[in-house]
């Protein structure tokens, strides 16, 4: 389509690189005895705006409800939490309030970066599966062309923090057990020149996970257009006991169902670098 822009053939040839062979058809149900699960997949959910249950409400964003009116505002969402709450711990609530204060300038999705994982299955992208022969699994992100390679292999010691951390499969049963560690950006410049320690944000509520954190992701096919997917997250440092979300994954059915780009660096420019480019402006 004219002037539409995709990467499926770049991360399609990519994946074939990175496997060494084909993926399987989509139509095949079974890759070499494990379930198939190439295809473009999406959640249909609020959890990017809050993990937690809430309401429908104005956006925080100061002068967002004068500006936008209905369209910035927050849909309702019943939760995908077991039990329905973060389990944090009282010294971690001080980092939390501080990110619901500051919404927009904290949250990692304003600025383009990477968002982590679990947050990236559920943000509002599609997705996409890459499955080889007996090999290890790509999965790829409409959002900012994020991607990370499921090594299926043992758990093993990552030897930095990243983004979107190192990440290790394996099969149990007919689901995928995905680990990952070494969740973590480092310090993060934010506008106006201001350094925070990084953390992993979990959606636009500001709840957020540390490098400390382990996230095991399990990916069960329950037909051949369904996923059920949930995470459970476990970081001492800032909850009390591990805590899980559950969702299911939809696979996209049109005919011609791609990732499309979205390269959101050009969109962030002016909130990162906007004081900037008016002092030149001034100049």
């Amino acid at each position: 389509m004219r002037g539409i822009k995709t990467f499926t053939t770049a991360v399609a040839a990519a994946a074939l690189m990175a496997l060494g062979s084909a993926p399987a058809s989509a139509e095949h149900h079974e890759i070499d005895g494990h379930p198939n699960l190439n295809g473009v997949w999406q959640v249909l959910n609020s959890a990017n705006w809050s993990l937690e249950p809430h309401n429908a409400e104005s956006n925080p964003i100061p002068a967002a409800d004068r500006l936008l009116g209905a369209i910035g505002a927050i849909p309702a969402g019943l939760g995908v939490i077991d039990g329905g709450e973060i389990p944090y711990l009282p010294e971690a609530l001080e980092r939390l309030e501080m990110h619901r204060e500051n919404v927009i300038y904290h949250d990692p999705e304003a600025a383009c970066y990477l968002p982590g994982i679990p947050r990236a299955t559920y943000m509002p992208y599609p997705f996409q599966i890459i499955q080889g022969n007996d090999d290890d699994i790509l999965m790829a992100y409409e959002y900012a062309s994020a991607n990370r390679v499921i090594h299926m292999q043992e758990v093993g010691i990552p030897p930095i923090d990243t983004w979107m951390g190192t990440s290790y499969g394996e099969w149990d049963g007919d689901t995928l057990v995905v680990t990952t560690l070494a969740l973590g950006p480092g310090l993060v410049k934010l506008p106006k020149g201001e350094m925070i320690e990084g953390v992993t944000w979990l959606d636009r509520a500001g709840n957020y996970l540390t490098n400390h954190a382990t996230v095991v992701e399990r990916f069960t096919k329950v037909g051949e257009n369904h996923i059920e997917y949930e995470a459970t997250i476990t970081d001492p440092t800032i909850y009390s006991r591990p805590w899980t979300i559950r969702m299911p994954l939809y696979r996209r059915m049109e005919e011609n169902a791609q990732l499309l780009e979205f390269k959101c660096v050009p969109f962030s420019e002016n909130l990162l670098y906007g004081d900037l480019i008016e002092e030149q402006g001034e100049d």
